[in-house]
């Protein structure tokens, strides 16, 4: 109890710090959604800011050098999910690992009952419930900042999977704190995921990516990106699901996306 005292204390200290103005111009100049939002939110988000940057770790890989632009970019983005809610601030979340551009990994895919095949590929960004760090391409992570309505944004992405690790299950489900929630959540994501896996099959076109037909998991996360992403769409498109979203975020992104109007 006196250390979740302690630490709600030390971050309201951190909420309420004077923000560095070389940041506030960073943000300003290579996020795109910040003057979209109101004052109010603008004001949150910068105090959500610096406890972020206080609390985790950033290393560089392939060479690559973490610099202010880096991490306030990147926690820009990230806290974004945690506006108007009681947040833990990715608690299983220590360390962000930023590569320039895409990164190669091996990976092993069965392709018989009794054949792997091994092989690289290049990724993004991914991240593990168990590992306490997340890993993102800078290249990436800088086109989702300048270009907040092509329904792609990877910090989005993975950050949603630390959401979906706060319930301590990679299930597709963040921490909801109602039995009703639940229930409500399950049923329309069920039927969403299901919907969404039947026309990846059928080759019919989506709004919502369809790598988020690969299991309930990244569902969620194509989802959390379409939601502040292309906000307007996903409502006119997919009603429940916008609605079982904007319940869990306490927000309501087609008020500030950059996503064209519709005709």
């Amino acid at each position: 109890m006196i250390f979740e005292f302690l630490k709600k204390q030390r971050r309201r200290r951190l909420r309420t710090r004077p923000f560095p103005q070389e940041w506030l111009k960073l943000i300003q100049r290579h996020v795109v959604f910040f003057q979209k939002l109101s004052a109010g939110d603008r004001a949150e988000l910068l105090g959500h800011i610096q406890v972020f940057l206080a609390q985790k770790r950033f290393e560089g890989c392939g060479g690559f050098e973490i610099t202010d632009e880096v991490r306030v970019t990147i926690a820009a983005q990230a806290c974004l999910l945690l506006l108007h809610r009681e947040t833990d601030y990715f608690p299983h979340l220590l360390t962000i690992l930023v590569y320039p551009l895409t990164y190669m990994v091996q990976e092993d895919h069965r392709i018989g009952e009794h054949v792997w095949e091994e092989g690289t590929v290049g990724r993004l960004g991914e991240t593990g419930r168990r590992m306490g760090s997340l890993v993102l391409s800078w290249g990436a992570v800088k086109h989702g900042a300048a270009d907040p309505s092509d329904g792609k944004n990877v910090v989005l992405h993975e950050f949603a999977h630390q959401l979906d690790y706060e319930n301590h299950a990679a299930d597709g489900v963040p921490g909801l704190a109602t039995r009703e929630q639940q229930s409500a959540w399950s049923e329309v994501m069920k039927t969403e995921f299901a919907s969404l896996r039947a026309a990846d099959e059928s080759g019919i076109p989506t709004l919502l990516d369809t790598y988020g037909a690969t299991d309930p998991v990244e569902f969620f996360a194509v989802s959390v990106e379409a939601f502040f992403e292309q906000p307007r769409a996903l409502r006119s498109r997919h009603p429940r699901l916008y609605g079982e979203l904007q319940k869990y975020f306490q927000q309501d992104p087609a008020e500030y996306s950059a996503e064209p109007v519709p005709a």
